[in-house]
């Protein structure tokens, strides 16, 4: 390995003991080391004091006021000093030298706790819709042993099934009904998860250990992207993680091997290991093996780095090319036109979103901004660390920041790619960014106070991200009733209508109804809808009949989804309940104060029945 930080735990030892005192003296303690003491005793306190404030700030939180800005205008001022006393406390325990490790990691968990706990305790159900459709997809999976017949859109996790699988025999093994009784504690357990390969990766280029658990503590600050619900995706990425951590520690012990010593550049048992891992990461989920690949790729380019990464590459590279080449075959075919012209149009994939035929929420243009200040102030202070700590380029960070780009350039990933792309290049952002703003040779201490401000603003930047838009993310029990009225009692074959993908559960027993979501149509079709309600939908429910009518479902969530990202004007579905309830052929067959369904049957398919 290259160079290594500056700073190492030597610099940390105390000050050898006075020699000249007499036996038995009991040597004076100096004024510094008496305020380091009461130090201690305040980074104590303050990681258990802001917990129960943060408790007792959830006593009452009015999750219906939400609207632009999610839980953010809804938090009670006690959150809020919560969370300044933990980014306080850490500062403090961070100073001191003689802070243990341990009361370090309870803080990085008290962040995990206050950050990704809080809509578990607050929401009355899961939250946010991918997660559901994922819950449904176990379920489906379970329910037909195995790849799921029918599936229409939702075959590519047949394609890429490791995950729920994985659940499936959890579920199994546990005698649980669902995985929807824990996938509701998926975001604090994939984040809590994520700390052993954060420390192992950042241990194995730095013995600073400011510089690591300041790492450890910038990566959950500036992680807004969301992706740690229960999905395939937040799977991948932990085990992504994990397998950096190995190369990473292998890099470590290839370098400071005997010089000219000769023999294997990996153990078996943990070469093994790291292929076993890229194994189920290329099973489970469509994306990570490309960045898992263009990072291994990125780490070889010193020639130092290759005995170790080549074998590692090349296996991870061939598990890729047998996997699409036969099991994920029907998808990469079907989709690689447009995987060609992404690659012909770059620029393109870094846009995200769909073409809005309304306007966004006020509040959802400043979350906008607020994501890309502070994903850009993330790769702008990377960058400054790389110039300004020269240690660093030989850790082969700067390498890692840069790898998710070229699979940025090659496909936009629906709209997503430019998110994803920052979520794999955090991690080695994260230990620069400590290295420029906790490395210092001088009042190291007087330094970690000085940059708490700006950890306090990269909380507040990763709040509006994370929390923004949890007035369609959270769903009540009216809407889930709503929901399961029409999964568990409309007949196998109906049509299945809904606005957008905001719906609770709207995908349990997807592979027995057929699925139409709205907002994802061409904007020629979403406008008509715009214009009439009837006639924007008669498109996908003239076929309906009275074996297998259509339902249309409305619900809280969808409207707030519409109001906040402006694809269908905010008014849209108050339009389309008041349109059906005013035309013949549509009946309402269940309604209650967050939730509407509507049966439809064509009138001439009827009489001709």
């Amino acid at each position: 390995m290259g160079k290594r930080s500056p700073l190492t735990m030597a610099q940390w030892a105390p000050h050898a003991a006075d020699e000249t005192r007499r036996p038995g003296e009991v040597p004076a303690v100096p004024p510094a080391r008496r305020r380091m003491t009461a130090l201690q005793w305040a980074a104590r306190a303050a990681l258990p004091v802001a917990l129960v404030v943060w408790l007792l700030s959830l006593r009452h939180v009015n999750l219906n006021a939400m609207t632009d800005l999610g839980l953010l205008q809804v938090l009670p001022v006690l959150f809020w000093i919560a969370l300044g006393l933990l980014v306080l406390g850490f500062c403090v325990a961070l100073s001191d030298r003689r802070t243990r490790g341990g009361w370090l990691a309870a803080y990085v968990l008290g962040l995990i706790a206050i950050l990704h706990a809080t809509p578990a305790l607050l929401y009355p159900t899961l939250r946010y819709g991918w997660a559901w459709k994922h819950v449904a997809v176990v379920d489906a999976m379970i329910r037909n042993g195995g790849s799921v017949p029918g599936a229409n859109k939702l075959d590519v996790y047949d394609q890429w099934p490791g995950f729920f699988h994985l659940n499936a025999l959890v579920v199994q093994a546990t005698g649980l009904e669902s995985s929807l009784g824990y996938a509701v504690w998926a975001p604090p357990l994939n984040n809590v998860l994520l700390l052993a390969p954060l420390l192992l990766i950042y241990r194995a280029v730095t013995t600073d250990r400011r510089l690591v658990w300041g790492a450890v503590w910038i990566f959950y600050s500036c992680s807004w992207v969301g992706q740690d619900y229960f999905a395939p995706q937040a799977f991948a990425f932990l085990l992504f993680v994990t397998l950096i951590a190995l190369v990473m520690g292998q890099l470590r012990a290839w370098a400071e091997r005997s010089p000219g010593s000769q023999g294997r550049a990996w153990p078996v048992g943990r070469y093994l290991l790291a292929v076993l891992i890229m194994a189920v990461v290329v099973c489970s989920h469509p994306l990570t093996p490309l960045m898992m690949l263009s990072a291994l790729v990125a780490l070889s380019l010193p020639r130092r780095n290759r005995r170790v990464l080549l074998p590692v590459l090349g296996a991870g590279a061939l598990l890729t090319l047998v996997w699409d080449a036969t099991v994920a075959r029907p998808f990469v075919a079907a989709n690689l036109s447009e995987f060609v012209g992404a690659l012909l149009e770059p620029d393109s994939n870094v846009v995200s979103g769909l073409a809005a035929l309304g306007a966004a929420a006020p509040g959802q243009v400043v979350v906008s901004w607020v994501d890309r200040g502070l994903s850009a102030a993330v790769f702008l202070l990377a960058a400054l660390a790389f110039v300004m700590r020269r240690w660093t380029r030989r850790t082969g960070m700067p390498l890692l920041v840069l790898a998710p780009m070229p699979v940025l350039v090659a496909n936009s990933y629906g709209g997503e790619m430019i998110f994803r792309a920052y979520l794999f290049a955090l991690p080695a952002a994260a230990l620069l960014i400590s290295a420029l703003l906790f490395e210092s040779r001088r009042r190291p201490r007087l330094r970690v106070f000085v940059v708490a401000p700006l950890l306090l603003a990269m909380l507040g930047g990763l709040l509006f991200g994370y929390y923004g838009k949890e007035a369609a993310n959270h769903f009540t029990h009216d809407e889930v009733a709503a929901t399961h009225f029409v999964t568990a009692t409309t007949p196998p074959g109906s049509l299945i209508v809904s606005l957008t993908s905001d719906v609770p559960g709207l995908e349990m027993n997807y592979d027995r109804h057929p699925r139409i979501q709205l907002n994802e149509q061409e904007v020629a079709v979403r406008q008509r809808l715009v214009n009439d309600p009837i006639e924007g939908l008669k498109p996908f429910i003239d076929g309906a009949t009275v074996r297998e009518p259509a339902y249309i479902v409305l619900s809280r969530a969808q409207a707030a989804e519409c109001y906040l990202n402006g694809t269908l004007p905010a008014d849209t579905m108050q339009r389309m309940d008041t349109a059906m309830a005013n035309t013949w052929g549509f009946v309402q067959v269940f309604r209650n104060k967050d939730g509407v369904v509507y049966r439809y049957q064509n009138p001439d398919a009827r009489e001709a029945s």
